[in-house]
């Protein structure tokens, strides 16, 4: 910066020439200066008021906007916490349909170690030993004497436990808040709950989220703050389940069955009252998939009522007899010719133990379980309409049922659905199903003739969805299982008082690689009850039964599902509301004659 002289030679000497005070000039340079020094100051002032008015503009246009969309948003709760964490530690409980707890949460506390703060690591190692004898003892001074400045011990731990290490006290090791899940029935309804655990973890908190079943098919509801007192409300009964899974439990031990399932439905809103999958775990203590293996279905984590997709045998028959009525090609006494031979191609269509039922009537084929009846009554049927049929029963695609588990049970059909398979497929091979899609087939039939999405959700009133058969089919229908259990291959099936009608079905178990087992069977029992009036569908399966009974041994659904069914009816019926009562008397046949 160059300034300018006060007192400039050239001015001073020309004023002196012409005689005037030199020193005015320097008064005038002095008074220029300071106008100078102050329109600058002025102008620095000025900068910096405008960038403080920008920055409060731009703070108040912030808080502004801010407050605008918290007024305009809608409400909502924070999230809980544990203090100073930002896991959210919060999860609505399960109830049953009487508001009797399943899952809930329970406060606890996790165990760490901060190896750098502890007094004696070798003492702690031995103490933790104590209390928690699956800790390795080498393991854990190697890891308190090394370098390590973190370490998880246990993830949970009891208040018996935490008194214990309080005991010890070495200040290293240290406890944090904790939310687990806990289940106060135990096993109890385990494949329909599922399980929960942690996600993201943290000292002071810990975020609880479903693994399987309900938990995880709905973990979005029960983790929403929001929802915090609204507990989900599931359509199973808590005292029903619990007979069921007894019941099942013994069945499958008599019975020398590998597992067993058992599915309760209400005919009119779909809702799943109880359902049982054996063997079952304890969602407290949820064991790990298993790494080896061909067989899923022997980890008790495979839910077989809904993972369990199998050809059932015939227990399909009826579909066959109720859409032939529907159609009008056949009612209940209709006679139809059973006798040998049968072939489709080259392949002979042949009964149980090679028998000959002659010429019966649609009613005996169902109550003799007849292949060759029902599959000369698919022939009349037609590929096309028999697909569509099984179609609008749902049998194609994986059952509603609202479980994460269920989406996997992908029915297998045949990719070639000509003769054959229709024939095959009347009477249950050749189309592969779970039981909960057998339960909503057997729905249709005891309602009336109308589908109805099974659920794990509480309903209020009927569910009726689209008809698939006509009421008088699903009448007559009703009325053949009726007789399979009084004359027929259920008759072990009878509960006095509760007017039991079904169907069984023995198929060939097949081999996870391919081809079906000689001597291993699934064995099913389809069934409803009151027949008259009937309010609930039961579904019973045994994977792998056999029994000694006569001196010989015996697979078949008859001798080991049925009995099985009929005592689990005996036991929940009453528990279900239902009074035993004199099955109603069939009308007499008049004919009027004139005098």
């Amino acid at each position: 910066m160059i300034r300018t002289p006060l007192r400039p030679l050239a001015r001073v000497l020309h004023a002196r020439a012409k005689g005037e005070n030199p020193d005015l000039i320097e008064r005038e340079n002095i008074r220029l200066r300071h106008e100078e020094m102050q329109d600058r100051s002025r102008a620095r002032a000025e900068g910096r008021l405008l960038v403080l008015g920008v920055f409060f503009f731009c703070a108040f246009s912030v808080v502004g906007a801010r407050m605008g969309m918290l007024a305009s948003s809608e409400a909502q709760e924070p999230m809980a916490s544990a203090p100073g964490a930002t896991i959210a530690a919060q999860r609505a409980d399960i109830v049953d349909r009487e508001g009797r707890l399943l899952a809930t949460n329970f406060e606890t506390h996790s165990l760490y170690a901060q190896p750098p703060q502890m007094v004696d690591p070798v003492a702690a190692a031995e103490g933790l030993v104590r209390i928690f004898p699956d800790l390795d003892r080498d393991r854990l001074v190697r890891d308190f004497t090394g370098k390590r400045k973190f370490i998880w011990i246990k993830k949970r731990i009891s208040p018996e436990q935490k008194q214990a290490v309080h005991d010890i006290g070495d200040p290293g090791l240290l406890f944090g808040p904790r939310e687990m899940r806990l289940y106060p029935n135990g096993r109890l309804a385990a494949h329909v709950l599922g399980g929960a655990g942690f996600g993201r973890e943290g000292v002071d908190a810990a975020e609880v989220i479903g693994v399987a079943g309900v938990e995880k098919q709905f973990d979005g509801y029960l983790r929403d703050p929001a929802n915090g007192t609204k507990p989900l409300q599931l359509s199973l009964d808590l005292t029903v389940q619990a007979a069921m899974e007894q019941v099942l439990d013994g069945g499958m031990k008599i019975m020398s069955a590998k597992g067993a399932s058992a599915v309760l439905m209400d005919v009119h809103t779909g809702e799943v009252v109880a359902a049982s999958s054996l063997p079952s775990f304890d969602p407290n203590d949820r064991p790990h998939p298993p790494t080896s293996g061909f067989d899923p279905s022997d980890s008790p984590l495979f839910n077989r009522y809904v993972q369990g997709v199998y050809e059932l045998g015939s227990v399909f028959k009826i579909f066959t007899a109720a859409q032939a009525v529907d159609l009008g090609l056949v009612n209940s006494d209709t006679i139809i010719d059973t006798s040998g031979p049968m072939r489709i191609g080259k392949f002979p269509i042949g009964e149980f133990n090679n028998k000959n039922y002659g010429k019966i009537s649609i009613a005996d084929v169902i109550v003799h379980s007849s292949n060759r009846g029902t599959g000369r009554l698919a022939l009349q049927i037609g590929a096309e309409r028999q697909q569509t049929f099984l179609n609008s029963l749902g049998m194609f695609d994986p059952t509603p049922f609202e479980i994460v588990e269920a989406s996997g049970g992908q029915p297998l059909k045949p990719k070639n659905w000509g003769e054959l398979s229709t024939v095959t497929i009347s009477y249950g091979h050749g189309l592969s199903t779970s039981p909960m899609h057998l339960a909503a087939g057997y729905a249709a039939i005891a309602n009336g003739g109308q589908y109805v999405s099974p659920t794990v959700l509480k309903q209020k009133g009927p569910q009726y969805g689209p008809r698939v058969m006509s009421e008088n089919a699903a009448r007559q229908a009703r009325a053949m299982l009726r007789k399979v259990v009084t004359s027929g291959t259920a008759s072990f099936g009878e509960v006095p008082g509760y007017q039991v009608g079904g169907k069984t079905g023995t198929a060939d178990k097949p081999k996870p690689r391919g081809g079906y087992y000689e001597d291993k069977v699934i064995a099913t029992f389809a069934s409803l009850f009151p027949a008259s009036d009937p309010k609930y569908v039961l579904v019973v399966t045994l994977d792998e039964p056999s029994i000694l009974a006569y001196g010989e041994k015996r697979r078949t659904a008859g001798w080991t599902a049925v009995p099985v069914a009929a005592e689990l009816i005996g036991r929940v019926a009453p528990l279900l509301g239902l009074r035993p009562q004199l099955e109603p008397a069939q009308g007499a046949g008049y004919t009027l004659t004139s005098n």
